[in-house]
């Protein structure tokens, strides 16, 4: 296909999101199926510009004066397909399945000076938010919404279990596979450029023998810092699809328990069959939802792993239409849930040992607030710094800088990481 044939395609595409409130992975898939002609090469081109439209969603309405499906696929055409403005409006000539020719308003559009738009345009970040968002990061906040507004690379963990970081990087060199930055046990795919894709990664070899899982490095750091260890009892609270979990028993090497529970089956389904590929032999999975399970193991944990349910904020870069489909009743609903997460952890955490709080999310609201109120009517849990946590994990050099500046907990953001945005604090029982 032509780069205007694609860019009348992801128009299509974004109709379908937009206007019928398809989710993104149904709408792709809906169009590849009525159009089998389109190659491979194709939906991968398309798929990239319509994830790229969602991302700048509002910078692009503004640049191009409109926020119709058209407006976003031709202003994002450029970077996403890897051509020149001027490119998109030769692609737009109304021949071969291309768009209509683009209007003077579209064309200025395509070279549009964002320096006088809004902070919030400019950040992409949804105008409610913003107040929100402006607080955490201070001057950075515009510089931090770009960076959740640019495509995500593909971070591995390797397991341990059954391989190392060097031959992971071998199997999958083909791909620039690379260390990460933090991480001992990260490997980075570097994210695609203009109408490349990232690999299918979980098609190779090494990922069916189980030497390696699909996690961000912002979540193997949580893992990490989480105080797991040889012979020691753990749950994982809050497991859903079992990446922690996995992470947790590679760094217990198969020893001790390890629990693993969510209050949603659905959620916990894909957990028994990594578990078979990863080796893992130390973990019990706990009967979805069945809470009383939970109250006959008492407080006997040296670690709580508490991935509490949030707003997803952290993954825009993964999943940009959540970004624009979320309300602030959802964040007030999410921060009951981490309020009643806390609460059931708290109540399984022996004397001495460690809660160690988690989110995908970079609000304050759901972060360093809901420790605070937490700690205001749990006196026994006590803030770990995170240098002291991460000198107890065994990790060499010195940990990360927070992006929101505290040394009692860890923020995590694609802006000053290249991680998701992630939010670990770890608070110890008194013994």
């Amino acid at each position: 296909m032509r780069p205007g044939a694609r860019i009348a395609a992801a128009i299509e595409v974004l109709e379908a999101i937009l206007n019928r409130y398809q989710p993104v992975a149904i709408a792709l898939t809906d169009w590849g199926k009525a159009h089998r002609f389109a190659g491979s090469g194709d939906r991968n081109a398309i798929g990239g510009l319509v994830y790229d439209a969602l991302r700048r969603r509002a910078s692009l309405a503004w640049a191009m004066s409109d926020d119709s499906p058209r407006a976003m696929a031709i202003g994002a055409a450029s970077s996403a397909l890897g051509i020149s403005p001027n490119a998109v409006v030769e692609a737009c000539n109304g021949a071969d399945h291309a768009p209509s020719p683009l209007t003077d308003v579209e064309r200025a559009g395509l070279a549009r000076d964002m320096s006088a738009a809004p902070d919030a345009i400019r950040a992409d970040i949804p105008e409610w938010l913003w107040p929100s968002f402006s607080a955490q990061f201070g001057a950075n906040a515009v510089a931090e919404g770009e960076a959740m507004a640019r495509r995500a690379p593909a971070d591995l963990r390797v397991n341990t279990l059954k391989s190392t970081q060097e031959k992971v990087l071998k199997a999958l060199a083909p791909f620039g596979a690379e260390a990460c930055l933090v991480s001992p046990i990260g490997i980075r795919v570097p994210a695609p450029a203009g109408a490349q894709r990232t690999p299918n990664l979980q098609a190779e070899a090494a990922f069916q023998a189980g030497w390696f899982e699909i996690q961000d490095e912002g979540s193997q750091i949580a893992a990490l810092l989480s105080g797991a260890g040889p012979r020691k009892q753990i749950l994982d609270l809050c497991a859903g699809a079992g990446g922690k979990t996995l992470a947790l028993a590679a760094l217990m090497q198969n020893t001790g328990q390890l629990y693993a529970y969510d209050a949603d089956r659905f959620q916990l389904k894909p957990i028994f069959e990594r578990i078979k590929r990863a080796g893992v032999r130390n973990v019990q999975v706990l009967r979805a939802g069945d809470e009383a399970a939970l109250e006959v193991l008492g407080p006997r944990f040296d670690v709580v792993l508490a991935d509490a349910p949030c707003t997803g904020t952290g993954t825009w870069r993964r999943r940009p239409d959540a970004k624009w489909r979320l309300k602030p009743e959802a964040l007030s609903a999410r921060q009951a849930e981490q309020r009643s997460v806390l609460a059931r952890a708290a109540s399984l955490v022996k004397p001495g040992g460690q809660l160690v709080y988690v989110t995908c999310s970079i609000l304050p609201e759901e972060n360093v607030e809901q420790v605070a109120a937490f700690q205001k009517s749990n006196e026994e849990f006590r803030a770990v710094p995170t240098g002291a946590a991460w000198a107890a994990s065994g990790l060499r050099g010195d940990p990360p800088a927070s992006a929101d500046g505290r040394s009692d907990s860890l923020l995590l953001t694609p802006g000053h990481h290249g991680t998701d945005g992630f939010f670990i604090a770890v608070l110890a029982r008194a013994s």
